[in-house]
């Protein structure tokens, strides 16, 4: 095995491969325990495989690591990591934890870890590399950096001053809502809300709107009442109204006033119907569009990045105003239906005349009976004047319908729920437990 020296910061992302080069996953962060008078010793890897799981790897099945890409031996169980007492994440724990030099040169932050081979498949952290506080109020000044061994720090544990957390954020740039929201529900509780609020308003939500109602109520309760109502704006306002549904009252009503005017009517509007009707599943932004656009101006609406692929299926058609409570609901196009059509057709001679709005009164489990019966992606619903007032999308009876741990239970596999239990998969093959 290579016995170059590995920075973890850089370590994170690399792809890991089996011995005949096939790509197993990647890594997301490195394992540590601590000893009592020698410097932490690497007891594996925390890899993401393909579905968007992440395992432990035994550092001992580890070959190589070096030029940006790490070898195994192959043997990789598939059992969901969990972090167990006494362990230490690198980047999630270690990087931007603050310590003090012994000699005597003051504070200073860890940005990286450099971890080096000790001996045949053991590996010790080295080095450190710090920074120290900058020296002069100049806004783009930055604290002088050096490398340091770990027995010449002393860590700050006393939680008085928050563990930075830049370094880590900026690992999570490439990960999708989802995945950021598990890697935020898999950190200690006070490390999670150090990350939540080093993440933009927006980035935050879009998490927040992936995890349970549990966990996005703890981290809102630990933000400030200003920023709690940023990010409430920046969610869709379905998942908003959820979230203050499970609020206490008074903060919740609070949270509403700061928000902005727009955004608090259109979450108003959703808390006033029960959690299960189509009034409380549904969003009040789908697309909505005259009777007089055409196909090119629908397909154009519908490829924007930012929309929600069960948004974009389908666009609604209705007579003026076009924001919800709209005029008459007309009907809906779907996309396909678009792509049978000359970029000039109007929208409203190829409206599907035979999907059914429901009312914001329809249960959960009718929404869902049409939604299975019809094929559908998402379902309009209109008020008793006939006007759109939202949609239904297949994710938010989904969302309802699932168990509130759908989204870190493994359901799929009839092994009982241990860390790290053996699970064949191609050349992914069983190990024993460590």
């Amino acid at each position: 095995m290579s016995s170059t020296r590995v920075f973890v910061a850089r370590l994170a992302g690399c792809a890991v491969f089996d011995p005949v080069g096939d790509r197993v996953g990647r890594v997301r962060d490195v394992l540590v325990v601590y000893r009592r008078n020698d410097p932490p010793r690497v007891i594996g890897l925390v890899v993401e495989v393909p579905g968007r799981r992440r395992v432990f790897v035994s550092i001992g099945r580890v070959t190589s690591m070096s030029g940006g890409q790490v070898i195994t031996t192959g043997l990789i169980n598939l059992r969901r990591f969990a972090q167990r007492g006494g362990e230490v994440r690198v980047l999630a724990e270690l990087v931007g934890r603050g310590v003090q030099l012994r000699d005597g040169g003051g504070s200073a932050t860890i940005e990286d870890v450099a971890i080096v081979e000790a001996g045949l498949g053991e590996w010790t952290v080295d080095q450190l590399f710090v920074r120290k506080p900058r020296s002069v109020p100049a806004p783009f000044a930055t604290g002088a950096t050096m490398f340091v061994r770990w027995g010449d720090v002393i860590e700050q544990t006393t939680g008085a001053v928050p563990q930075s957390a830049e370094h880590l954020v900026a690992s999570y740039n490439e990960l999708l809502p989802a995945d950021l929201a598990t890697s935020l529900l898999e950190l200690p509780e006070t490390r999670r809300i150090e990350v939540a609020e080093e993440l933009s308003d927006e980035r935050l939500a879009d998490a927040l709107e992936e995890m349970p109602e549990t966990a996005q109520v703890e981290i809102i309760a630990q933000l400030d009442d200003e920023r709690a109502a940023d990010v409430l704006d920046q969610m869709e306002p379905d998942d908003a109204a959820d979230l203050i549904a499970q609020l206490p009252t008074v903060r919740g009503e609070h949270l509403l006033e700061l928000m902005d005017p727009e955004e608090a009517e259109d979450v108003r509007f959703l808390l006033s119907y029960d959690a299960d009707t189509a009034g409380g599943l549904m969003t009040t932004e789908p697309i909505i569009v005259s009777a007089d656009a055409t196909v090119a101006e629908g397909l154009a609406l519908i490829r924007r990045h930012e929309l929600a692929p069960a948004i974009g299926a389908a666009i609604c058609v209705t007579l003026p105003p076009y924001e919800p409570p709209t005029g008459r609901f007309l009907g809906m196009v779907h996309f396909q239906r678009m792509l049978r059509y000359p970029p000039h057709e109007r929208l409203g001679t190829i409206i599907d005349r035979s999907i059914e709005p429901v009312g914001p009164d329809t249960s959960a489990a009718e929404v869902s009976r049409r939604l299975a019966s019809y094929d559908l992606v998402s379902l309009p619903v209109v008020d008793e004047n006939h006007r759109l007032v939202g949609v239904v999308t297949i994710d938010d009876v989904l969302d309802y319908l699932l168990p509130d741990d759908w989204r870190s239970a493994d359901h799929d596999t009839t092994v009982p729920p241990r860390r790290r239990a053996a699970a064949p998969a191609a050349r992914i093959r069983p190990e024993e437990g460590r």
